[in-house]
């Protein structure tokens, strides 16, 4: 039985990091790159933007349905940000683990939190560093998104954020995007290996024993 064909269990890719940081440039490099890899879509009880399409961006419900869902154990993690609700809907991420396809997470901490509650052992959690307190200010200036006061305000947030570290599995400095994109994926690669995820695994000893 060749490696690729021994069955195991998908995992949860979690990536944390303060805005500016690199999280978002590195998710979507890792989507592009990496097979059996899919990105978690959320549902909100907010409206769609311009552009947004139902399934693709968002799963979008009412207020109602939101808090339904809340109380039935749905969702694997849930939250209310500026008055409207997120959450990952519970089934949709169950069916790609037990395919044995793996799927990320772009969330904060307390959604990481959450997470291990719901689901520790297919739970694995990087947390992205800016390379210096000065490049991440330098990096939220320049996207020229936001405007002064917001840029501080992120900055302020950053401190709060950057002080969860320690609760992840691994902390990767984001220096140099690419060096930073192939850490995650040795990362993934070799939780992908982990022998409690190969369900497959002790068939395939079995045969190998069976003929010796």
């Amino acid at each position: 039985m060749p490696e690729s064909l021994i069955k195991r269990r998908g995992l949860m890719l979690v990536l944390s990091s303060p805005s500016g940081a690199g999280k978002s440039t590195i998710a979507r490099a890792l989507l592009e790159r990496e097979d059996e890899l899919y990105l978690s879509i959320s549902l909100t009880s907010r409206p769609p933007r311009p552009g947004e399409e139902e399934g693709r961006d968002y799963f979008f419900v009412t207020e109602e349905e939101y808090q339904q869902k809340v109380k039935d154990n749905e969702l694997l993690e849930h939250a209310c940000v500026f008055s409207n609700y997120y959450g990952t809907p519970r089934t949709l991420v169950e069916r790609h683990l037990s395919a044995g396809e793996d799927v990320l997470f772009d969330i904060d901490w307390q959604g990481t939190q959450q997470l291990r509650e719901s689901a520790r052992d297919d739970v694995i959690s990087i947390f992205i560093l800016p390379p210096s307190y000065n490049e991440l200010e330098k990096r939220l200036t320049g996207r020229g998104q936001d405007s002064e006061d917001v840029v501080n305000k992120r900055m302020a947030k950053a401190a709060d954020e950057m002080s969860h570290w320690p609760e992840y599995d691994y902390v990767i400095v984001n220096d140099v995007i690419e060096e930073s994109i192939q850490n995650v994926q040795a990362i993934l690669k070799a939780e992908r290996l982990r022998r409690m995820r190969r369900l497959g695994l002790g068939d395939f000893v079995n045969s190998i024993r069976s003929k010796g």
